[in-house]
């Protein structure tokens, strides 16, 4: 080789190299660039025909075409591939010739993979696997060819719902990058790939545990690599039914992913994206996202992906159709949806084919086409092992709808139990509260449809109504509490929050700037969150409460629960001898009133508010309080009576203080997220402990009700000042039988698990509290408005004191708004002296309450 051709190797070689670390590293742009350099270079070369160059260009090629079918240009990079087939011929080093024919032919697998063409990628690369493992292990070749075609295969593998082959192909790439220590990334993305496969199969809290693992390791050693990972948690997260979660992760990734130039990611991200409005409740903002990435594909060629992309904005179109009741269904529409599922069909995208004459079937049965309907139902394939959770719902709520829409509400009753069953062994498997939580979403439609037809009959059935209720709520307070120790990296984040959280405080309170800090605070939320998704556990699950032993153990009281299907309130009133419906009208009205209610009393809190003031603001809270009592109690007064009673809200009802209302002024209520979990907190008898009264700081004097506290409960555990740290708290709160918090708090509404109270060294989160061994039985917070909840689908409602109940405490005492540590001090004493003279905690509280009704909004849950 003369020296001019020498020193062109060296150069196109060096750009080379850092091209396909480009590459690798998700820079396609960038990768592309120092590829078009490479090759510049080698046809300057001064003999560029020389036989040494060609095994570069070769090389130089492969790479180039890997970086133009991620940005899109497909047919231009399979073109390189083709040259690059044609160069390989022409090298004379039989080895060389061999080990780059492989490469190219790998990389042509490979590519047709990524463009949607699965089966002729995956040949190619079965044609080529055997020969690379024996040359291999005649140490001819390089190692990374035949690790990536494994990582490859299990792409392929994936896309085919083959979890086991998948799963083979990732342990053996994993052990070739080990045996050969290779660069990280193969093995980063292959491990990246086993929690995919744990999204297939409905394993979530594995899925979630193995791409946050991913994440960090990106974190460290690719941080190009993260946006993949986030989007792939992103499909776990929607399959989990955490949709904002999801679009929070997709918000995160898309911005980056176009910045990248990945253009096959970036629009399998806006499908995502398009799957998390929808669950979301918003189907424009998804057709938007749905129609932009069917753009994207159709422009790369991926007709699969194009044709997924498709049914997003069809299944968008069909729910907008479905949601306006007052429209007639188009039949263009269903025949898009028909004519899209064969094209599915020939694409063999069964599952997607499947969803595609699930849509097409609801929307001629809302036309009333009942025997088409019937058809497209008879030809949906059955579910498979892999079949997502929300496609089994919609398969069910399908049959259902026609068995209605045909005058069969047996059948349809039968499809619904049948369908919560099913997704509660989906929920059983899902570990933590969150993920539990939001699983009751991918079964909201089918409990509202059995709801629907209980009030329908001409004669409704309370005690049906009674059970579907129970069926379909709060189904995560039904599991036993079984409490897990953080993983360390969790605890070292959470740690790391809790520093970052008192610093904001301290800077607030010097007149600092804290915008940065909020950043780095909302930042690490974020983690700990991702973190905490698979690292919760949950027991098992308790069966849903019966009426007759609902009705034995409520004795003399009485449970009150309520519902709101289609606009309206309903309440259900079960006592020990009868079960009665009661219509309460419309449920905008009440969710009304309920919001004025709790801004007056938010308004009424400070302490410091002139006497004008207070009796405006006062005035104000008992209209509010008054309408309430009238449209949703004083109906219920005749079933009732003079009983305590259990209320089970629903939605915004969660946000009433039930004894600011005029009929309920010194009675003793309980508020519980179901009947099934009030039964089990009225059941559960924890043995007794210490009492723990503790302080936070930043109270005022008015609020140290310490010494009268002390006079009730001489022998206390006593935490304030420097002494209430985190670590005291929680080190005293395991075991005990009764802790009085005193300290300021904050509900979260975005992330429940993350509502706090300050102690001394930082906030107390309530996931922390939720994870003791031994929960204390009952636990007052006697200050701020910690008894609200996030309440997702289903009424899954999670909050602090949520958390708690959830956790295995009997009983929260907690306010739903704003409190002043006057009247919080104040209402305490009066509360605690009822408890002293051995009143019941729910008597003792309704006690307190009503000695000044707007100004102590709080309330007793879990049991009385």
């Amino acid at each position: 080789m003369s020296a001019g051709n020498a020193r062109t190797l060296r150069r196109a070689g060096a750009l080379w190299r850092r091209a396909r670390v480009a590459v690798y590293a998700y820079e396609f742009a960038r990768a592309r660039s120092l590829s078009e350099q490479a090759l510049d270079a080698l046809d300057n070369a001064p003999e560029p025909t020389d036989q040494d160059l060609i095994p570069m260009r070769v090389r130089v090629l492969v790479t180039a075409a890997y970086a133009d079918t991620e940005v899109g240009e497909v047919e231009r990079g399979l073109g390189r591939l083709d040259t690059a087939g044609g160069l390989v011929a022409a090298i004379a080093d039989p080895a060389s010739r061999s080990e780059l024919e492989l490469l190219s032919r790998e990389q042509r697998g490979f590519r047709l993979i990524r463009v949607g063409r699965t089966e002729e990628g995956l040949r190619t690369l079965d044609e080529i696997a055997d020969k690379l493992e024996r040359e291999l292990a005649t140490g001819v070749g390089e190692p990374s060819v035949l690790a990536i075609l494994h990582l490859n295969r299990s792409l392929a593998y994936i896309g085919q719902a083959h979890t086991a082959a998948a799963v083979a192909e990732v342990n053996r790439c994993i052990e070739l990058t080990e045996q050969y220590e290779m660069d990280p990334t193969i093995a980063i993305k292959a491990r990246h790939n086993l929690g995919y496969v744990a999204y297939m199969s409905g394993d979530m809290p594995t899925a979630l545990r193995l791409f946050e693992e991913s994440a960090r390791t990106c974190t460290e050693q690719a941080p190009t690599l993260l946006p993949v990972v986030r989007l792939d948690q992103a499909r776990a997260l929607l399959a989990a039914g955490l949709a904002e979660e999801a679009a929070r992760s997709l918000d995160e990734a898309l911005p980056v992913l176009r910045k990248q130039r990945g253009g096959q990611d970036a629009a399998e991200a806006e499908v995502a994206r398009a799957a998390a409005a929808l669950l979301d409740g918003d189907a424009a903002f998804a057709h938007r996202r749905a129609t932009s990435a069917h753009t994207s594909f159709t422009k790369r060629g991926n007709r699969r992906w194009a044709a997924i992309a498709r049914l997003a904005a069809v299944r968008a179109q069909a729910q907008s159709a479905l949601d306006d009741r007052g429209r007639t269904v188009r039949r263009t529409l269903v025949d898009t949806a028909v004519r899209l599922a064969d094209d599915l069909r020939e694409l063999m995208l069964e599952d997607e084919r499947a969803l595609a004459l699930l849509l097409a079937a609801r929307l001629q049965i809302r036309r009333r086409d009942l025997g088409s309907a019937r058809e497209l139902l008879d030809a949906v394939p059955p579910p498979r092992s892999t079949t997502p959770i929300d496609h089994r719902m919609l398969l069910r709520l399908c049959r259902a709808e026609l068995a209605i829409a045909a005058g069969s509400p047996r059948r349809a009753f039968a499809q619904a139990r049948s369908g919560l069953t099913e997704l509660g062994r989906v929920r059983d498997k899902m570990g933590g509260m969150e993920l539990v939580c939001g699983t009751a979403v991918h079964g909201q439609e089918l409990g509202e449809l059995a709801v629907r037809q209980v009030l329908r009959r001409p004669r409704p059935d309370a005690r049906g109504l009674f059970g579907w209720l129970e069926r379909t709520r709060a189904q995560v307070y039904r599991y036993e509490p079984l409490p897990v120790s953080l993983p360390r990296e969790v605890a070292a984040k959470a740690a790391e929050l809790r520093n970052v959280r008192r610093a904001v405080q301290s800077a607030r309170v010097a007149g600092q700037p804290v915008a940065q800090l909020e950043k780095q605070t909302a930042a690490l939320e974020r983690e700990v969150s991702r973190q905490g998704w698979s690292a919760g556990a949950l027991g098992s699950p308790r069966p849903v409460a019966a009426l007759g032993e609902v009705a034995e153990a409520l004795g003399q009281r009485a449970l009150v629960s309520f519902a709101k299907p289609d606009g309206a309130v309903v309440a259900v009133v079960v006592t020990a001898n009868s079960t009665r419906m009661v219509r309460l009208g419309d449920s905008a009205t009440a969710a009304e009133w309920a919001a004025r209610l709790h801004a007056d009393l938010d308004a009424l809190a400070p302490d410091t508010l002139p006497p004008p003031v207070v009796e405006v603001v006062k005035a104000s809270a008992a209209r509010s309080a008054g309408a309430l009592d009238a449209q949703l109690i004083r109906p219920l007064l005749d079933a009732v009576g003079d009983r305590d009673l259990v209320v089970v809200p629903t939605g915004p009802l969660y946000a009433v203080p039930w004894g600011s209302l005029p009929s309920l002024r010194g009675r003793s209520v309980v508020v519980a997220p179901s009947a099934t979990a009030w039964l089990s907190a009225e059941r559960a008898d924890p043995p007794g402990g210490s009492t723990l009264l503790a302080r936070g700081p930043g109270l005022t004097g008015l609020v140290a009700e310490e010494e009268h506290l002390l006079a009730v409960y001489p022998g206390a555990v006593t935490l304030d000042g420097g002494r209430a740290t985190v670590a005291e708290v929680l080190a005293a709160l395991d075991g005990a039988d009764l802790a009085h918090l005193a300290a300021h708090g904050e509900h979260e509404p975005t992330n429940a698990l993350f509502s706090r109270l300050e102690l001394a060294d930082g906030p107390l989160f309530a996931y922390e509290v939720a994870r003791l061994p031994q929960p204390p039985r009952q636990v007052v917070l006697a200050a701020c408005e910690l008894a609200l909840n996030y309440v997702r689908p289903g009424d899954e409602a999670l909050g602090y004191a949520g958390a708690l109940l959830a956790g295995g405490v009997r009983t929260v005492v907690a306010a739903t708004s704003r409190v002043g540590d006057e009247a919080a001090a104040t209402a305490m004493a009066d509360y605690h002296r009822g408890l002293a003279e051995g009143v019941t905690p729910a008597r003792a509280l309704a006690a307190s309450v009503a000695r000044d009704p707007y100004r102590r909004p709080f309330i007793c849950l879990g049991a009385g």
